[in-house]
């Protein structure tokens, strides 16, 4: 099997990819999966070989889910792997965006002489800034990082503020009993003292501060997002910042408008940029790639439904199908014409997509696989010979 490499990969990861069953390389040809970290991927043309993507990483903008979805090509990201990187980023930028350091430091490097000292003292008041201890903070998205800030700044002394309506039953376990979970954004902009985003950028989130929802903070507030650019409308932005609403915003991402404003703090690009975080990405995507090439496994798609089933039979049949009425009672019948008994059989959709494992101890020939790729609403299908006997 084939892997293309788009970016470097960390060595932890491509470990995973055993050398005698995997060829590794950025120069492949009909390849059978893609492990890529920020490689924009939009403009590709995929080899009809492609059955899946994996990327070293949370956000998974630069891959055109739409068409892969399509083509039956599953994509997977990995959540949780960079959470501890961000999340000291983030109170680092909680820190940065109160007491001034950033201006503090580059004022030090332009004084001269030998009373350095005494200029220092004379000259440090202009950047004293405010503890956070005892601050609000609203963590807006509570996945794998936002609860990891929420419990960090709460064990630093803030009185935190989560909000996520799709807050999964594990996060919820892991956010500690004093953060308050609340129902409404308005909340966070109308309490808080500081706000740090830490949610996926859709057609909901885009945008998410805006001009309406400056109006409704605090005087004075504090922002920082290492999340995505585009959760700030940066035209409502500038202008609240102009006003003094908001005091100072930390971003991971930069922008010509705001490289240029005086309370504006970017740094390039670093919320995952540490060795552990990319061992992680690299070793979760490639065991992804693995898992569902060699035995049809789905965990942590963005795409298609998750979906795992221990192999008990000698073949297993892997189906990602339209998700229309029907679809599990013609999978089955069609099996059924060419006399194969199916062992077992799972099905799990996801919004228009869904996929389908079915096991069998029969032997599956290639007029059988080609009489289901035939039926309507199948968009790929294929065999996994397991080592079951």
């Amino acid at each position: 099997m084939k892997v293309q490499l788009f970016n470097k990969i960390s060595a932890a990861g491509l470990q995973e990819l055993d050398g005698n069953r995997y060829e590794v390389g950025d120069q492949l040809t009909d390849y059978d999966a893609i492990l890529v970290r920020s490689a924009s991927l939009h403009e590709m043309e995929f080899p009809a070989s492609l059955k899946c993507i994996a990327r070293a990483g949370a956000g998974v903008n630069n891959i055109p889910l739409q068409r892969c979805s399509e083509a039956g090509i599953v994509v997977f990201n990995t959540p949780g792997a960079n959470a501890n990187a961000v999340k000291e980023l983030t109170i680092a930028g909680l820190l940065l965006a109160s007491r001034k350091i950033v201006k503090g430091i580059e004022w030090v490097k332009t004084l001269e002489g030998p009373d350095v000292a005494k200029a220092v003292e004379k000259g440090k008041s202009q950047f004293a800034g405010p503890e956070i201890m005892g601050k609000k903070l609203g963590v807006i998205g509570l996945g794998a990082i936002g609860v990891q800030v929420a419990n960090a700044a709460a064990a630093l002394g803030m009185d935190v503020y989560g909000y996520d309506p799709y807050i999964s039953v594990s996060a919820a376990w892991t956010l500690k009993a004093r953060i308050h979970h609340i129902k409404q954004l308005k909340t966070i902009f109308e309490e808080c003292d500081y706000i740090t985003l830490h949610l996926p950028l859709t057609d909901t989130t885009r945008g998410l501060l805006n001009e309406e929802a400056f109006a409704q903070m605090k005087e004075g507030v504090r922002i920082v997002n290492f999340a995505r650019d585009a959760l700030v409308e940066e035209t409502a932005l500038l202008a609240a910042l102009a006003q003094g609403k908001v005091a100072a915003y930390v971003t991971d991402f930069a922008s010509e408008a705001l490289l240029t404003q005086e309370n504006v703090i970017i740094t390039p690009h670093l919320g995952a940029s540490t060795p552990e975080s990319e061992d992680n990405c690299a070793r979760m995507a490639a065991q992804e790639i693995r898992e569902y090439l060699e035995h049809g496994n789905i965990r942590n798609s963005v795409n298609l439904p998750s979906l795992s089933l221990e192999e008990t039979a000698r073949n297993r049949i892997c189906i990602i199908n339209r998700n229309i009425p029907n679809m599990v009672a013609k999978i089955s019948s069609q099996l059924g014409q060419y006399g194969i008994n199916i062992e077992t059989m799972a099905n799990k959709a996801r919004g228009d997509y869904a996929y389908t494992i079915v096991e069998t101890n029969d032997d599956v020939d290639v007029s059988a696989l080609e009489g289901i790729r035939g039926s309507e609403g199948i968009i790929h299908v294929r065999i996994i010979h397991s080592a079951v006997e």
